[in-house]
């Protein structure tokens, strides 16, 4: 009998073909299409709630629906408008190389069920560790899903290190801009919400200095145990990179673990003007990177760095029995004991061949790009009439709101109106331009990391919106 999943050669290529093509014509086109798509729960349902068919179809059958309804409702992160959120501009290459890794079902968490696996992920951490400055002999690190896996991962790996058994006194601090899946790593590590500190921000969106070192030091005279900061570098709403150089200097002096989050803004290294803007990375005992965001891998990769790759195993390692035989020497690395996941995928090797296909040279050039793209965005910004800057250009982030000159409406009025703005953008699905908030302010957000955005596009969506202002203004005097 021919088992139930198999397919012949010729049926093989030819649906690989398909599919192929289809990638093809999709990275050839991009900019052609909207970038926005839409949907509600009732439409979706309408077209796929149904019960699992008992029946074969054929599987051109299958993909052309998929091609019909599941690829069109789905934004496009890799399209030049993506501005908003963390757009995930990605590379061909790793596609592939995804594709490769899926397709050969390569199992990456212990060194003897594929050494090569393993070893691509040492190499490609090696990688990761010189561009930081970490030490690659004492240092490690492990590919997570992302960003949010990779500073749970770090919490766990300081909670133990710095604390042991017991945390019912420790204390974590982070600022008001750091990312979400901080608080969310915090809580589901079983912290009580009076162990966290959230640490108000400057002007300049940066943690407060002063005010974390007051925190500290009042917790220590209650009886609390400091153990972590968690420092931002590039937050998600500003690209703001937390005082690193300083944040390392009271930790050193208050034995806190140290905590980078650079999952957006950690690849900037690779830049003369980010590497500046990061002094003092080198200093964290962990860092978290997003590969999957600004090193230009498709989802999912994220990545943590730690100093001592010991902190890990000492962290993570079990050994049950049905592993007995799968444990190698000291330096046959079982990444399962690096972090949470048993079974994990082969995420290295489109890390490794993107950077070996393009070099890393190519690599800086478009990390460049982009921070000198945001940079030019912020010069159009201040010599119009119309808009106003509210976070300046940094790391590829800039906020900016529609404001003119002698228009002269109330802060809720600007509120409601840029917040139009944004919907109407959508509503054309010509970008993905969302608005967040700062200082009370209701302000557009840009993150220009995709390096097929140029400054036509930019241009082009700003006329865009200053005709839906015109619009809305228009319509509130009627």
């Amino acid at each position: 009998m021919k088992p139930p999943f198999d397919l012949s050669k010729e049926e093989m290529k030819a649906y690989g073909y398909k599919i192929i093509d289809i990638l093809a014509e999709h990275f050839d086109t991009l900019e052609s299409k909207k970038p926005v798509s839409s949907a509600t729960r009732e439409e979706m349902d309408a077209v796929f709630l149904q019960e699992a068919p008992n029946e074969a179809m054929s599987a051109t059958e299958v993909i052309d629906f998929v091609m019909d309804n599941v690829i069109p409702y789905s934004n496009i992160t890799s399209h030049p408008k993506m501005y908003s959120f963390v757009p995930g501009p990605s590379n061909y290459i790793s596609t592939l190389a995804d594709t490769l890794a899926t397709g050969f079902n390569i199992f990456s968490g212990g060194w003897i069920v594929s050494p090569a696996a393993a070893e691509l992920e040492i190499v490609t951490m090696n990688w990761l560790l010189k561009m930081f400055n970490f030490p690659v002999q004492e240092g490690g690190g492990i590919f997570t899903s992302g960003g949010s896996m990779a500073n749970l991962t770090a919490l766990v790996t300081a909670r133990r290190i710095k604390c042991g058994d017991d945390f019912s006194k420790a204390v974590i601090y982070l600022s008001d801009q750091a990312h979400s899946s901080n608080i969310k790593a915090i809580r589901v590590l079983g912290f009580k919400k009076e162990q966290i500190r959230i640490i108000p921000t400057d002007l300049e969106f940066k943690i407060s200095f002063n005010k974390l070192k007051n925190a500290i030091a009042k917790d220590k005279l209650e009886g609390n145990q400091p153990f972590c900061i968690i420092a931002s570098a590039g937050t998600t709403n500003t690209g703001t990179v937390d005082p690193l150089d300083e944040i390392a200097d009271i930790c050193e002096k208050e034995n806190l673990w140290m905590h980078v989050d650079g999952a957006y803004g950690g690849a900037a290294i690779l830049s003369e003007k980010g590497s500046r803007v990061l002094r003092g990375i080198e200093r964290a005992d962990s860092l978290t990177v997003d590969p999957h965001k600004w090193f230009f891998q498709p989802y999912e990769i994220g990545c943590l760095l730690v100093k001592d790759s010991s902190w890990l195993s000492n962290t993570f390692s079990e050994k049950p029995e049905y592993l007995r035989d799968i444990e190698g020497n000291e330096s046959e690395i079982n990444f399962y004991d690096y972090g949470i996941q048993l079974t994990r995928r082969f995420r290295a090797l489109k890390f490794y061949m993107s950077i070996k296909t393009y070099g890393l040279d190519a690599f800086k050039k478009a990390v460049t790009y982009n921070i000198n793209l945001a940079e030019e965005t912020e010069d159009i910004l201040r010599k119009s009439k119309n808009w106003e800057v509210i976070s300046p250009a940094t790391l590829a982030v800039i906020n900016f709101r529609y404001n003119p000159i002698g228009l002269n409406l109330s802060e809720e009025k600007l509120d409601k109106l840029n917040q139009e703005i944004s919907a109407r953008v959508l509503a054309s699905k010509e970008a993905l331009l969302v608005t967040t908030v700062l200082q009370n302010q209701v302000v557009l957000r840009m993150c220009l990391i995709n390096p097929k955005t140029t400054i036509t596009h930019i241009r082009e969506t700003f006329l865009q919106c200053n005709a839906f202002a015109k619009q809305v203004l228009k319509e509130w005097e009627c």
